[in-house]
């Protein structure tokens, strides 16, 4: 299952950092930031519950990246 999250991101940089924190995450198969669009494409692993895993990847995102959102 794919998803798309709208995201709060300052700069470039921070969107790499905030990307691959997502790949990184538990029960994400693929992710990819668009800063310009200012959004996260998030493909779950089967079986996986979208909402539990994207709480993961904002926790994982808040740790490199403190001042970015991700609305879940």
């Amino acid at each position: 299952m794919k998803k798309t999250y709208k995201i709060d991101v300052d700069c470039a940089n921070c969107a790499n950092k905030m990307e691959e924190a997502a790949q990184n995450t538990a029960g994400v198969k693929a992710a990819s930031v668009n800063f310009m669009a200012l959004k996260m494409n998030v493909e779950f692993e089967d079986g996986q519950e979208a909402k539990a895993v994207m709480e993961e990847v904002r926790k994982s995102c808040k740790k490199v990246e403190p001042d970015c959102e991700v609305f879940i």
